[in-house]
């Protein structure tokens, strides 16, 4: 067998081999096949309705493509190459495919093209005659009497032009076989003969491959990703060649990219409710008073599989429009896109859309204020930004700058159509110095939709995390703390511990150290990361000032540095917040998170000061005693004949001890949120007090979110408020230079602060005073730990009560023991059946005397229908509820969770506020 194979191995029976690596026989092949595709066509008067002649020509032009490829990744010489080039072969093969209306053919033909453009040789992509050839192949097989194109052959289309546009971008002197502009000197002019040159007339036959790709960027997929790449970087080149930009400026490319964005808009659905799939809603919501909204043919629900559709491919646009102006280096294109991208999308659309909405016609404001914020969130242009918010604000405008005089006729002459195009469409329009978006938000947080108040809160936090500079003079009223005091350390320390107290106060049997450890982390990278705070951590240049790396916006009318600045008690938008969390415990899940967030990202710029809505102002400190007369006398003078090191000293240890005071509180001059929060603690203890066994399901909802949150497949199950990526732990508030100093005098700075509990302190179980060692200021109250509640009926015992009484008479023998576990057992099944009943009962706000309506425990042995402590049929109380708001226990438990969580993460972002910022003074 090996012998025969090696006999016809040299002879001419295996003759493919030879031939493919034979330069001659392989152009040889190249020629017959050639000679014989233009023998098919000509023989053949309609290809479109010959199967077999067409079925003929595809192979024809398949095999010519196949013996292409197959030379290019062999060595040198490339005859096949060479003579395509000579006789430009692919002048017919175009011709064929254009007119085949044969779509086999036509991908074959742009096969054919692709594989003479990836050869690299000849210079294909630079000749003029090619290049016609194939734009006039691409513009006939796209026009509307074409043939439909599949899916494949598109990609393959435009992947080819992308292959052009890549080839441009790093070769600009290949542009002017692509680009006919008028006047082929402007192409070789300078800057100011070719701005005086340019006639202002543009064609599609100028540059066809650019309204080719202009055609696919809305499509989906691999199309769209090259065509919408493609166009970037042609916009890119318009830099290296003014003709090409003064020909965009003037070419409809930023009419159709904002009419094409408007478009997308328009087909969100202008009525919107904020929903879950029925298996995938988070258990936070799973575990309260949530219903599905209600949705018809015209409210659409934000879980529609069709929404998201739209809203991703509007968003995938949008972020075009940003990539865009990335790659823009050319000042007037950018210039011409945001300007239409203003007039058109936004003066146009988005701003009638948010003025026309209502929150009692089915869900427009919901709808718009979501678009708003996905759209704020999206984009991190800084141009883009400004133009939203400057328009929608109602900011004032300013001055154009000496640069904006110097734009080309060509810009001039585009905006002066543009104004004309839009004066023709509207003759009245309102416009936002009548009513902006600060009215709107304004109106909408003081809505009866709960919907509408959520998704507006999540609207302001967006903004403030990571827009801050504009809302400091629109939604917030400010004012400026360059020359306020600093909060000492005793105060801080005070503070944080009241916080911290507020939280243990609420109860549960928890890692709570492990708790506030995650949350200093989380605010830690919210603080790192958050745009204004840039400045604050960067390290500083050698002339001592901060280089900030952000990129600010190129319009004239940006917002001005940030400043050093805190709310004033005044602030409309901090008295609805508050107003907003007066009734904490029988909002939405959804309102209450979203609050949450919008208090955390109020507090998170690092020129926000805390002092006067967070925290005490440090102006109004006031002590019980002056500690100053305390130890040695102060000797300024020497009198005692002290050293100046010793005075020195001296006077150190005098400022520490003053800075380790702490202030003593006065409800009048506290901050009203830290009053809020603390009615929010006593109204737990009156849900304690009326609930039955309210420890106990209390940490049945604890566990079931743990739970919950263990589960590594849904990032939903948790119960924080407001969470971020984990980041690295934060160091403790510095001593500085005092450390040493401190340390001899203080011994317990040696140790960490937290070490032992969250409070800075030993935890002792059961022996907390109702009295606060920090001068009145807690709200401790004596532990409830294996205490029945008080409601419980004097002939019911609880299982903790009964198993308490077992355990001190244990000496009664095993016997006794073994009933006992028997019957702790049974109660336990029996109290763990009455704790859906309670669940499921309604209660309202306590009154401003902290008293509720209390709910009687079930009794156990009856079976008759369900009455209330007065005898009275549960049925009848439906009308009560009705006419007051009331909520269910278990709605009110997660509540009370979800403001536990609160209050640790504020705690959390004071301290972390204090190391990062440097807040604090220590003497």
């Amino acid at each position: 067998m090996d012998f025969w194979s090696r006999l016809i191995a040299g002879t001419s029976l295996a003759p493919s081999k030879s031939t493919a690596n034979n330069p001659e026989k392989r152009l040889v092949r190249f020629k017959q096949e050639y000679n014989r595709l233009l023998t098919l066509w000509r023989a053949t008067i309609n290809l479109s309705k010959d199967n077999d002649a067409a079925e003929n020509v595809r192979s024809s032009i398949q095999e010519l493509t196949n013996i292409l490829r197959d030379e290019t990744r062999r060595p040198l010489p490339h005859p096949c190459i060479t003579f395509a080039s000579e006789k430009q072969v692919y002048i017919p093969i175009g011709k064929i495919a254009t007119t085949s209306y044969d779509e086999p053919i036509i991908r074959e033909g742009v096969a054919f093209f692709a594989t003479l453009i990836d050869s690299e040789e000849e210079d294909f992509v630079e000749n003029d005659a090619f290049s016609k050839s194939l734009t006039n192949l691409l513009v006939r097989i796209t026009g509307g009497n074409s043939v439909p194109l599949g899916s494949d052959t598109e990609v393959e289309l435009v992947e080819l032009s992308f292959n052009i546009t890549t080839k441009i971008r790093l070769d600009p002197s290949i542009l002017p076989a692509w680009f006919y502009a008028h006047g082929s000197d402007i192409l070789q002019g300078d800057l100011a003969d070719a701005h005086e040159k340019f006639t202002g007339k543009t064609h599609k036959e100028d540059f066809p491959l650019f309204y080719l790709l202009i055609d696919f960027i809305h499509h989906e997929g691999r199309t769209g990703d090259f065509a919408r790449t493609g166009l970037l970087y042609i916009i890119e080149a318009a830099s290296n060649s003014t003709a090409l930009e003064q020909w965009i400026v003037e070419s409809d490319l930023a009419t159709l990219m904002a009419t094409g964005l408007g478009a997308l808009y328009s087909q969100l659905s202008r009525k919107l409710v904020i929903d879950h799939l029925p298996g995938q809603i988070p258990p936070i919501l799973a575990l309260s008073d949530y219903q599905h909204p209600r949705t018809t043919h015209e409210i659409v629900s934000s879980a529609s599989i069709d929404f998201q559709g739209h809203m991703e491919t509007f968003l995938s646009h949008l972020m075009f429009w940003q990539d865009v102006l990335n790659h823009c280096k050319s000042l007037e294109v950018k210039s011409t896109l945001l300007e239409h991208f203003q007039v058109i999308f936004l003066q146009q659309l988005l701003y009638p859309s948010l003025l026309e909405s209502s929150d009692v016609d089915g869900g427009s404001s919901v709808a718009v204020l979501t678009y708003l914020r996905r759209i704020l969130e999206a984009l991190d242009h800084p141009d883009m930004i400004h133009l939203i918010l400057h328009y929608l604000l109602a900011l004032p405008d300013t001055a154009m700058s000496v640069a904006d005089s110097k734009i080309s006729t060509a810009r001039k002459r585009k905006s002066m159509d543009l104004a004309t195009m839009m004066a023709t469409q509207i003759e009245a329009t309102s416009t936002p110095a009548l009513y902006n978006l600060v009215d709107l938000i304004q109106a909408s947080l003081q809505s009866e939709n709960q919907q509408t108040v959520s998704v507006t809160l999540q609207l302001v936090s967006s903004i403030l995390r990571r827009h801050h500079r504009y809302a400091v003079t629109t939604l917030l009223w400010t004012s400026s703390t360059l020359h306020r005091p600093q909060r000492t350390v005793g105060a801080h320390e005070q503070e944080v511990d009241y916080l911290l107290s507020l939280a243990e106060d609420i109860g549960g049997d928890c890692d709570f150290e492990e708790i506030y450890e995650n949350h200093v982390k989380d605010c830690m990278g919210n603080l790192e990361s958050h745009p204004c705070s840039v400045v604050l951590v960067a390290p500083q240049s050698v002339g001592g000032t901060h280089k900030h790396s952000g990129v600010q916006a190129t319009i004239p009318g940006a917002p001005r540095d940030i400043q050093s600045h805190t709310l004033r008690p005044e602030d409309p938008m901090l008295k609805t917040l508050l107003d907003i969390l007066a009734t904490f415990f029988i909002n939405p899940i959804e309102t209450n998170l979203s609050l949450t967030g919008t208090f955390i990202d109020l507090a998170t710029c690092g020129y926000m000061r805390i002092d006067g809505w967070l925290l005490p102002d440090p102006a109004k400190y006031v002590y019980d005693e002056d500690e100053d007369s305390e130890g040695e006398v102060y000797d300024p003078f020497g009198l005692g004949q002290k050293t100046s090191t010793e005075v020195q000293e001296k006077t150190l240890l005098r400022e520490m001890r003053k800075a380790r005071r702490t202030p003593r509180w006065i409800d009048v001059q506290s901050p009203k949120l830290l009053q809020q929060l603390h009615k929010l603690v006593g109204q737990v203890s009156s849900y304690r007090s009326e609930i039955p066994r309210f420890e106990d399901i209390l940490q049945q909802r604890r566990n079931a979110f743990e739970a919950a949150a263990a589960v590594p497949t849904s990032k939903t199950m948790t119960i924080q408020p407001h969470t971020s990526e984990p980041t690295p732990q934060p160091a403790s508030p510095s001593l500085n230079a005092f450390d040493a100093l401190a340390q001899r005098i203080f011994p317990e700075l040696a140790t960490p602060s937290r070490s032992r509990s969250p409070r800075g302190r030993s935890s002792q179980e059961g022996q907390r005073s109702g009295s606060s060692p920090n001068g009145g200021y807690g709200l401790g109250t004596p532990s409830r730990r294996g205490i029945a509640p008080p409601q419980l009926p004097m002939g019911l015992e609880s299982p903790s009560g009964r198993a308490s009484r077992d355990a001190s008479t244990s000496s009664q023998g095993a016997d006794e023991e073994s009933r006992s576990r028997g019957v702790h057992a049974g109660q336990a099944a029996a109290f763990s059946a009455v704790d859906q009943s309670i669940l499921a009962r309604k209660m309202g706000l306590p009154s401003s005397q902290g008293e509720i309506h209390p709910i009687p425990f079930p009794d156990l042995t009856s079976e008759l229908p369900e009455t209330d402590r007065h005898g009275r049929s549960l049925l009848l109380e439906k009308e009560i509820i009705e006419e007051r708001k009331e909520v269910s226990v278990s709605h009110v438990l997660t509540n009370v969770l979800v403001l536990q969580e609160f209050l640790l993460e504020l705690a959390a972002l004071v301290q972390v506020r204090a190391s990062l910022f440097g807040e604090i003074r220590f003497t």
